[in-house]
């Protein structure tokens, strides 16, 4: 096989699926750019991207070499955005030490007792149901 992994060729789109695109490099080899690898950015519907007939650079990521199946990426070669700026985080509040169970809310181990009460209790109403 004329390509190699790492190399970047030019290539037609054939076909789109929603999975992603077939990409002719020439007569006889064809690959899959999988559409998390068609952009940057989140890709929604491929379709939007690209276009049955559109000429795209390609960078081929993988060949599998008992199948030959070859895996493409556009985004590849393409320039990484810059990284958004992330705002700064807000400063987090101090919440007044209260007593959760005042609150309505129990510990787990509360929480265990009363379904371990709960369900001895339903399982005393099934034996007396079965002995009657």
């Amino acid at each position: 096989m004329k390509y190699e992994v790492g190399s970047t060729v030019e290539g037609k789109v054939t076909g789109i699926k929603p999975f992603g695109a077939f990409v002719a490099l020439d007569d006889q080899h064809q690959g899959l750019v999988h559409i998390s690898e068609v952009s940057h950015d989140y890709v929604k519907d491929i379709n939007d991207h690209l276009s049955v007939g559109a000429t795209v650079e390609v960078k081929i990521m993988n060949i599998e070499e008992n199948s030959g199946k070859i895996s493409l990426s556009i985004r590849k070669t393409q320039a990484a955005p810059e990284p958004k700026q992330q705002p700064a985080p807000r400063p987090r509040r101090k919440r007044p030490a209260q007593n959760d169970n005042a609150q309505g809310f129990n510990t787990l181990e509360e929480k265990l007792k009363l379904w371990l009460k709960e369900s001895n209790e339903r399982q005393a109403q099934i034996n007396k149901r079965l002995k009657k």
